[in-house]
């Protein structure tokens, strides 16, 4: 366990190295000056922010860009780009546009969002959002688009809140199918530049249709490390911090401290498509070697739950629906573990840029090294290792999960990572009875109902070992006292928008 003492001499020592880490650039007025909010972010790009990779949220995070729909804090549809909705039948909707512009100055037209959404449609890989469903887009006249699914998709209106399926200008669609927000967004900010994978400046976009924001730009640094971004807000060079590692949470001053139930969970992905965990007994080994309960307070320093199942919580529903697991395989034995991974490494990742998960994956390989197992880590930045982890190159990832990211509605996130077409599953799962329960629910409107076909899918899930589920986290964010407006949300899908200011 890592103590105040030890966590207060690592943050001592790794200030000097943080000083020009939000420094102007060269269209800057200088950081913070004039207003502008500096904001030190976790996970560097993977593709530029495009909203068809794991950047998407960040569009969502600094108000960059919008879809037809977005989500409120009950996780119900609300009106964003389109101004109202109706469905036609089973499979069709209607949705009324509002008056807006884009950042390059072109207007949002019907013909604007079929295009966004076609491309969205044509994109390779898939954006996870769209890994259930097949979506046709037609403009019905100049502020109209009707969208019509392959079959019929209840939550369509939720599903067009995602990130992934912003709609941004003509201007963002380049023929080989790259897609940049720079400037093509319809948000209350614009980016104006983007540095890499290390900085990003916005500005202000006064043309905005819900009024103008109180800030008059953003300045972004990404920094991984955890401690750093700790740091950068304690020594008064970020206003803003976003996932401020447990260990260091208590460090910091309580008015800048703010804790936020997470809809986050922890867990233990088994590779069941190649490696060792084909092997179900073996699968069933390793879930009964891991504690997930023993990393709390351990690593979590306390702001985390043990988890129950996939979902926590922050999904409030989940608990009183909950469906007992039955028929796992048999864990294999300790002999037979040994036996069956005999001169076999089990190939053990995870990631650097959630500080706690490089500990927990050391208490897991304990655990895993009790059990029989011989374990080997690999520990790396997130963005070099996820194509490794969509190839199946690993056994097991200590993983961190939102597990109503993508539509805020729990379907779309057990179809992306556990169904057999899944663009988002790490674990390899290929299971009838997993696949037509999540169609299942996928196909169910009533909400309670669905909710519980949702929970029915949950236990059809874990009855594979595929996944072992560790904790439920609890989000820590770091905002600086003069800093005002910020965004709290359990989904991590926001975090500034038109009323974030210094005060």
């Amino acid at each position: 366990m890592r103590t105040t003492s030890r966590g207060l001499m690592a943050a001592l020592a790794l200030t000097p190295l943080l000083a020009g880490c939000f420094a102007p650039g060269n269209s800057d007025a200088g950081a913070g000056s004039g207003g502008r909010l500096r904001v030190a972010l976790a996970v560097p790009p993977v593709q530029a922010l495009s909203p068809y990779s794991n950047d998407a949220t960040v569009l969502s995070k600094l108000s960059v860009a919008e879809g037809l729909t977005a989500l409120d804090k009950n996780g119900t549809a609300k009106p964003a780009l389109a101004k109202s909705w109706k469905q036609e039948g089973d499979t069709t909707w209607t949705f009324e546009l509002r008056k807006a512009e884009f950042q390059d100055g072109t207007e949002l037209t019907a013909q604007a969002v079929v295009n966004a959404l076609d491309h969205a449609g044509a994109a390779k890989p898939k954006p996870r959002v769209l890994s259930d469903v097949s979506l046709t887009a037609k403009a019905a006249d100049a502020d109209t688009v009707t969208l019509t699914t392959t079959s019929p998709d209840p939550v369509l209106p939720l599903r067009l809140a995602s990130p992934a399926l912003a709609i941004l200008s003509a201007k963002a669609y380049a023929k080989d199918g790259a897609v940049s927000p720079v400037g093509t967004g319809t948000g209350p900010f614009e980016i104006t530049r983007l540095n890499g994978k290390t900085k990003a400046t916005l500005d202000r976009f006064d043309g905005y249709w819900g009024g103008k924001a109180k800030a008059p730009g953003i300045d972004v640094s990404w920094i991984a490390d955890g401690t750093a971004r700790a740091n950068a807000l304690r020594a008064g060079e970020a206003d803003i911090a976003e996932w401020i590692p447990t260990a260091q949470a208590k460090l910091l001053d309580g008015k800048t401290r703010h804790e936020v139930p997470s809809v986050r969970t922890d867990s233990l992905i088994l590779n069941t498509g190649s490696g060792l965990f084909t092997d179900a007994g073996l699968r069933a080994a390793a879930r009964e070697a891991v504690d997930g309960s023993a990393l709390v307070d351990s690593v979590f320093g306390g702001y985390a739950d043990p988890a129950q199942g996939l979902f926590g919580p922050a999904v409030p529903w989940a608990a009183d629906k909950r469906v007992e697991v039955t028929g796992r395989a048999e864990a294999a034995t300790a002999a037979e573990v040994k036996t069956a991974a005999e001169g076999r490494t089990l190939r053990l990742a995870t990631y650097t840029n959630r500080a706690e998960l490089p500990e927990a994956a050391t208490v897991l390989q304990q655990q895993l090294e009790k059990a029989g197992f011989t374990v080997k880590q690999d520990v790396r930045e997130y963005t070099q290792m996820e194509s490794d982890l969509l190839a199946g190159r690993y056994d097991a990832l200590v993983f961190s999960r939102v597990t109503l990211l993508d539509t805020g509605d729990a379907v779309d996130y057990l179809a992306s990572d556990f169904t057999s077409e899944g663009v988002y599953n790490i674990a390899g799962l290929k299971n009838t009875a997993v696949d037509k329960s999540i169609r299942a629910a996928a196909a169910e409107r009533d909400t309670d109902s669905r909710q519980e076909k949702i929970m029915r899918a949950e236990a059809e899930i874990l009855r594979t070992d595929a996944v072992v589920p560790l904790v439920h986290e609890q989000a820590v964010q770091g905002i600086a006292a003069d800093v005002e407006g910020v965004l709290l949300d359990p989904r991590e899908r926001s975090l500034i928008d038109v009323d974030t200011r210094l005060k």
